[in-house]
């Protein structure tokens, strides 16, 4: 079968390998249909390998070249000996975090994601989303509703980033938001923001184009660019009492973006880091005691999310198609997808692999 793999920084090729051998006990085969590409994937490509692993990885053994992709769907094929939840011609949506399910003291009480052997399909797992064929766990696939498209049911991974990191700061109805980061994690973050019932919405980014595709996909957002505006200063002018806003989450993983997020939410207010920093990132800590906030991290999300973020998104309380920009085929992901995605001028948010092209 077609696959795009990773060997190593700038390095993805597409290859033919042996398609995934019929499921086991417990596995799942689906024929994919489509995958996100994700900033993960994006600095895998970049700089990698970061989370593809140069040994076997500790509980799957995966390593490189590895099949990327971990924002995706399809149709059932196949199912192994004791899997009853789906079946064969089921359209489904994949679930990719792998980890041991027993043995574990996170594991033990429902908190998957923060397993330390925690593994993701298409990162450290034999099969991944940009490949026309996966293997996976039983428990990695999800049936989604009639009424969810096969594009909504790869969106469902990214949304379920941005719902967790609004549960993790306790958005509420009325709340002044602030998300910086105007990617496609920022931007579905600000649509679970809204759906959770926040009514002012600001969102910050260096880039004109990206602030005017938040505005396309969000409406009634306040826009700003900290080159020429000083973010906390324009929430404070527009938010109750000119205090600030009562959350901010970040990201995008950049040290300027999580200080605009402390300076501008009132005091007692939530900040929660969601991008991932790749160095370490001081914080003005007397300011953080004095304004008496929270500063929450969030990681992934628990994994029983994805029934309710598939009714958030096929309800249309959180309209995540509007983050899909272009769709290319699996032998143009790279040129097409990758590298458009890398420019610096940021025309694209959320790029789609058809594999059915």
């Amino acid at each position: 079968m077609k696959a795009l793999r990773f060997h190593a920084a700038k390095d993805l090729r597409i290859e033919d390998i042996p398609a995934p051998a019929e499921p086991g006990p417990g596995e799942v085969l689906i024929e994919n249909r489509f995958c996100g590409i994700c900033g993960t994937d994006l600095h895998e490509y970049a700089y990698g390998p970061i989370f593809v692993p140069k040994e076997p990885h500790p509980f799957t053994k995966a390593h490189g070249p590895q099949v990327l992709g971990h924002e995706f769907g399809g149709v059932v094929k196949a199912v192994g000996q004791g899997v009853d939840h789906v079946k064969v011609g089921d359209r489904v949506s994949v679930q990719p975090l792998i980890m041991p399910r027993v043995g574990d003291y996170y594991a033990a009480r429902g908190l998957f994601h923060l397993s330390s052997q925690l593994a993701l399909a298409g990162l450290s797992w034999h099969s991944g989303g940009m490949a026309q064929r996966a293997l996976l766990n039983d428990y990695n696939v999800q049936p989604i509703p009639d009424s969810l498209s096969d594009e909504e049911a790869a969106l469902i991974e990214p949304t379920a980033v941005a719902v967790y990191a609004c549960d993790r700061a306790g958005v509420t109805a009325g709340n002044s938001v602030l998300i910086t980061g105007a990617g496609p994690i920022g931007i579905l973050t600000a649509m679970a923001a809204r759906a959770a019932g926040a009514t002012q919405l600001f969102m910050s980014d260096p880039n004109e184009t990206r602030l005017a595709l938040a505005r396309e996909a969000l409406g009634d957002v306040r826009t700003i660019n900290p080159k020429s505006e000083k973010v906390a200063d324009v929430i404070r002018n527009e938010t109750e009492g000119n205090v600030g806003c009562d959350i901010a989450i970040e990201c995008v993983g950049n040290e300027y973006a999580l200080k605009n997020c402390a300076d501008a939410v009132r005091k007692q207010g939530v900040v929660v880091q969601t991008g991932l920093h790749p160095h370490e990132n001081p914080l003005n800590w007397f300011d953080v005691t004095f304004k008496d906030i929270d500063i929450r991290g969030s990681w992934a999300y628990p994994t029983h999310y994805w029934p309710r973020v598939a009714r958030l998104i096929a309800s249309g309380q959180i309209p995540a198609r509007k983050i899909v920009t272009k769709f290319v085929s699996l032998g143009d992901a790279v040129k097409e997808g990758f590298d458009q995605l890398l420019d610096p001028a940021g025309k694209h948010l959320k790029i789609l692999i058809d594999l059915s092209r």
